[in-house]
């Protein structure tokens, strides 16, 4: 229609013509009609030829015995001679044999339109094509303290287990699965990793968990959850701590790896899920050694019903593991969010009627009962992640959608 590299103007005509005439007919009246009118200088002809005029676009339809339509002519003219020709438009008062009326209706300024176009896709630009060249110190800093934390790794054993440069001084240590778990951790500052390498324990890292506090974190996929399995058979473990569901450990942010090991939970709350009865656990993990955090809970449990100091929650959310001990023994239940704040609080035997009516923010229930397995599956409709209980009974069918934690009476 018009060239966008020179066209400045384009004048928008409304034509209506008494009769029925063709685009032929249009364009010979505004060439007829308009020829020797404005002088040589802005004779329709010759500033079509030297381009000062462009392409003359006729689009009309004929109705009834009438016909109408718009007219486009764009300029490369002055504002000033562009309103003289777009006014000498206005005198043609005949289409063929018919009556016609012509008028202007507009002139668009392309130049406008133009930069409107610039201007929308500088932002698409600005968001969308720019590198993030902001400056971020701690993202420096940590840059440069991850290439001395990966030159420290190093290896146990004569199976040369991947381990962090503090897991043979540290009391406690965490089992990952491999090399790059091991790495990521490092990243974050977590020296006291060692990696397994597979579902065959190195006997290293068994050796180790008889004299360490030791916390599993392993991938939230099936090769984790194998692994976890023969962990147990094999190996002295103390607490178990659950990456998110596909989640790979060397993927896991520092937010997400510190959020998962500070919701670890003992691993007796889990050993049922591994082990269909107690028979299939080796002879010295049937009964493990008490930790602090079991002792804390064996001396509140004598305390009566109602005598819990409230937990100060000024520091953020509570763990599991202190959600788990403050429901235990009070005919409680607490539905939990992702990120461990209570959704609902309400008494165990109220929460099979309030479980429909629970938004989809709650991602996980603590409840001081045992649940069954019509019970379970209306956990697992709701989308729950988790469900830590007194007991499970009668489960015939563990769906791999949830986890089951058992806390014991």
């Amino acid at each position: 229609m018009y060239s966008p590299d020179t066209t400045k103007y384009l004048i928008h005509i409304s034509l209506a013509a008494e009769g029925v005439v063709e685009k032929p007919d249009v364009v010979g009246a505004i060439f007829g009609q308009t020829e020797g009118l404005l002088g040589e200088d802005l004779d329709l002809r010759d500033l079509q030829r030297t381009g000062r005029v462009g392409r003359i676009d006729v689009q009309i339809t004929s109705k009834k015995g009438e016909t109408k339509g718009e007219i486009l002519i764009s300029t490369s003219l002055d504002r000033a001679e562009t309103a003289i020709l777009a006014a000498s438009l206005e005198t043609i008062d005949r289409v063929g044999p018919c009556v016609a009326h012509v008028t202007v209706d507009s002139v668009e300024d392309i130049r406008v339109s133009k930069r409107k176009k610039i201007v929308e896709r500088a932002k698409e630009i600005l968001i969308d094509r720019f590198d993030d060249g902001t400056i971020d110190s701690d993202e420096l800093l940590d840059d440069v303290r991850q290439t001395l934390r990966i030159e420290k790794i190093g290896s146990i054993g004569e199976e040369r287990a991947p381990a962090g440069p503090n897991v043979l001084e540290s009391d406690a240590i965490i089992i990952v699965e491999g090399r790059a778990d091991v790495l990521n951790l490092l990243r974050y500052g977590i020296k006291n990793a060692v990696g397994v390498e597979g579902t065959n324990i190195p006997k290293s890292v068994v050796e180790l968990c008889e004299k360490k506090t030791t916390t599993a974190f392993f991938d939230g996929d099936r090769g984790g959850e194998l692994i976890l399995r023969e962990l147990l058979q094999v190996a002295d473990i103390d607490f178990v701590a659950f990456s998110p569901k596909g989640k790979s450990v060397e993927d896991m942010t520092r937010k997400e790896v510190i959020k998962t090991l500070r919701n670890k939970v003992p691993v007796e709350y889990v050993r049922d899920q591994y082990f269909e009865t107690s028979a299939e656990l080796p002879g010295d993990l049937r009964i493990t050694r008490p930790s602090p955090e079991d002792e804390d809970a064996h001396e509140r449990k004598r305390q009566p019903a109602g005598t819990r100091r409230p937990r100060d929650t000024s520091g953020g959310p509570l763990s599991l593991r202190e959600h788990i001990e403050d429901v235990k023994g009070q005919n409680l239940a607490r539905f939990l969010s992702d990120d461990l704040s209570v959704v609902k609080e309400l008494r165990s035997d109220e929460v099979e009627k309030a479980i429909e009516t629970i938004d989809t923010t709650a991602t996980g229930l603590v409840v001081d009962r045992p649940v069954d397995q019509k019970f379970l599956d209306r956990l697992v409709s709701k989308g729950l992640s988790y469900v830590a209980a007194k007991d499970f009974k009668g489960i015939i069918k563990r769906p791999t959608t949830i986890r089951l934690l058992k806390m014991g009476s």
